[in-house]
């Protein structure tokens, strides 16, 4: 592709941070490099594997804009680490156990196109387990910060990309969390940027025995409370986002996912949980 046809397609760079996955890590290469999107910039920050994994980063490296194994603070501290040394238009993380669909990238570039006064752009996303059966898709709505506020996580890094130029504005991920750093991520992004929602799904969040999700429900929620702390709207318009998003579920089909959110609903109007 000549460089004039290249340089319709806007940069993208991807980050990954390795630590100790190898029995993942090649899919999550390859679901980037099979993207054959034209204008990539592919970083991988490794923390010092020992279980092979460098020797599977070694083997793609002709196709690594940037790659380093050395001890580092943490997986925020390698994201932070990568996005720091990325040059592309947008941006965006991708776990080492997690996976982009093919496509994806290319959805993505004709959603910048259409929509140039976007600053995070989200697909939807797909669960899956280790051994890559799905378990359930997860359909997501336009990213506001208001309804992330009232509704929780309703952004995964594996379907999502945003404009490099907001980390001038709002700096990077804060490393002082270690499971729900990307939830405080987006919350400032939703406050400082506009969204958009494509839906299509375009990655996939892997579940297994040693991801945080599964392993560190506790700290997940007290992260969250702490983030929350100082953030506030009124409980009428919580009950207004949530509702809203179970009709939208309703109208998409999801009835487990709205059953279940009914449930929650009536359990926090009579001041249960939610």
């Amino acid at each position: 592709m000549s460089p004039m046809a290249v340089s319709l397609f806007p940069k993208i760079s991807i980050v990954t941070p390795s630590f100790n996955q190898a029995g993942y890590l090649e899919k999550t290469i390859n679901s980037v490099i099979d993207q054959r999107y034209p204008n990539l910039e592919y970083i991988i920050i490794d923390g010092g594997s020992v279980d092979g994994s460098v020797k599977i980063i070694k083997k793609y490296e002709p196709y690594l804009t940037y790659w380093i194994s050395e001890r580092d603070n943490g997986q925020v501290d390698a994201i932070n680490k990568g996005l720091r040394r990325a040059s592309g238009e947008w941006v965006a993380w991708q776990n080492s156990d997690d996976i982009y669909y093919p496509g994806a990238f290319e959805e993505l570039a004709e959603a910048i196109r259409m929509h140039p006064e976007a600053s995070l752009i989200i697909g939807d996303l797909m669960l899956i387990d280790q051994d890559e059966k799905k378990i359930r898709d997860v359909r997501y709505i336009n990213p506001e910060y208001h309804a992330l506020l009232a509704e929780g996580m309703l952004i995964a890094n594996q379907s999502s990309f945003w404009r490099r130029e907001l980390h001038e504005k709002i700096g990077y991920l804060d490393e002082n969390y270690h499971c729900s750093f990307d939830y405080e991520w987006f919350l400032r992004v939703a406050e400082h940027a506009k969204g958009m929602h494509v839906s299509s799904v375009w990655g996939a969040l892997r579940y297994h025995d040693e991801t945080k999700t599964s392993t560190m429900t506790e700290r997940f929620l007290s992260e969250q409370k702490q983030i929350l702390d100082g953030r506030s709207m009124p409980e009428w318009r919580k009950s207004m986002y949530k509702l809203r998003r179970l009709s939208l579920m309703l109208g998409e089909g999801q009835f487990d996912y709205v059953f279940r959110g009914l449930r929650k609903f009536v359990a926090g109007q009579k001041g249960g949980q939610v």
